[in-house]
């Protein structure tokens, strides 16, 4: 990639999870960072800049997902376009062609997986030929899980030679909200899928973002479970549809170093006895993501993003027979103070680490994409833990 004169571009800025991100960098990075915001209005990225204590002199860029001149020229200006501009599958599909024509690298927040489809089939060569690494989901669905299964899998090679078949992703705890833009883009879905019923079958199937490969059969995840190797029950976790696919292309991108049988689920534990069934029959049974979502642009208090938390384990059986079990945490709500920082860096590691002699262009996931380098920028800067909890020698 020739010179360019940003690091990062934050597209969205004026939006209430870009200001979130723009908000971090101006804290975190008040120097050796070149980061420009982007959105439609320069005087509401004006203001914006102005409420977030941000320098004055933080560049603006205007730009409008419907002008596609303007989408050109600000990823000619960077390294990476950093974008919270959803539903992906109504404002990014020009980003991301944009993006790959400049050779510019790019992070979103994405949870689509029918436009996820769209993206890895149309744009993977262009990408792989300029060299632009498009990497999908870098907010709470999927870095967790996704970084989560990655390390476990670096642990478990470490220690016995040999990948974990069959991992299970199981939250223990969790407090804030689901964005707006998660709702939203469930919504869109549903509509497609009116429209077009055969990505109904993209949605249902794990490996729907892994072209030509037709893995083992997967738990569904779809009804309460007892978990009898963690003693506990599990309920259904809404995120673990996205997360899944990820974790499974994710695989196929590393060489299937997890195995070409590897098999995965998610849930959310919900304790032992009748009472862990009961919770588990009552979360299963909730459907106020989709009867009361939240708004796009809405999202919730400082208090609650700064209260907000959550606690995702990971666990399987290694080849020697011990069982090793990892912890992933968050130190903030999930969708919206963590996914902020969560994005921010994953920008800033595809920017200033070097990557790009490891790590060609293409349509990615974050493990692939950056792997350790992001787990300890995640470490260091947003607050988030992953650690070993057993199986160490």
């Amino acid at each position: 990639m020739s010179e360019r004169e940003f690091d990062v571009v934050v597209f969205g800025a004026t939006g209430f999870t870009g200001r979130l991100v723009a908000e971090y960098l101006a804290r975190e990075y008040k120097s050796g960072l070149r980061w420009a915001m982007a959105g439609r209005s320069e005087a509401k990225l004006a203001k914006i800049r102005t409420e977030i204590g941000a320098s004055d002199d933080t560049p603006l860029i205007v730009a409008d997902s419907s002008d596609t001149a303007s989408l050109a020229a600000m990823a000619a200006r960077t390294r990476v376009v950093l974008t919270t501009v959803g539903p992906y599958q109504l404002y990014g599909t020009d980003l991301v062609e944009a993006c790959v024509a400049a050779g510019t690298d790019y992070v979103d927040l994405c949870g689509e997986p029918a436009w996820m489809y769209d993206i890895i089939r149309t744009y993977n060569a262009p990408a792989q030929a300029s060299g632009a690494r498009i990497v999908l989901s870098c907010g709470f669905d999927s870095i967790p899980f996704d970084l989560g299964v990655f390390f476990l899998q670096e642990q478990a090679k470490k220690l016995s030679g040999k990948p974990v078949a069959r991992v299970k992703g199981r939250v223990r705890k969790m407090k804030g909200t689901f964005s707006g833009g998660t709702a939203a883009s469930f919504g869109e879905t549903m509509a497609r899928v009116m429209r077009e019923p055969e990505v109904m079958g993209w949605l249902r199937d794990p490996f729907s973002l892994v072209p030509d490969f037709d893995g083992p059969r997967q738990p569904s995840g779809a009804k309460p479970i007892f978990d009898e190797d963690l003693g506990s029950w599990s309920a259904p976790f809404i995120m673990a549809s996205i997360n899944t696919k990820n974790v499974h292309r994710s695989n196929a991108l590393l060489g299937h170093s997890y195995g070409q049988d590897f098999v995965y689920d998610e849930m959310f534990l919900t304790g032992p006895g009748p009472e862990g069934e009961a919770m588990a029959n009552h979360i299963a049974a909730d459907k106020s993501m989709s009867t009361n979502p939240p708004k796009p642009g809405e999202g919730p208090s400082l208090e609650e993003r700064e209260t907000g938390f959550y606690d995702v384990m990971f666990t399987g059986e290694m080849s020697s027979g011990e069982r090793i079990t990892v912890g992933v945490t968050g130190d903030k709500d999930p969708g919206y103070g963590s996914t902020s920082k969560m994005i921010a860096e994953a920008a800033i590691c595809l920017a200033k680490t070097g990557l790009s002699e490891q790590v060609g262009g293409g349509v990615y996931t974050s493990a692939p994409a950056m792997g350790m380098a992001l787990i300890e920028r995640l470490r260091q800067h947003a607050g988030l833990t992953f650690e070993v909890e057993a199986g160490q020698n």
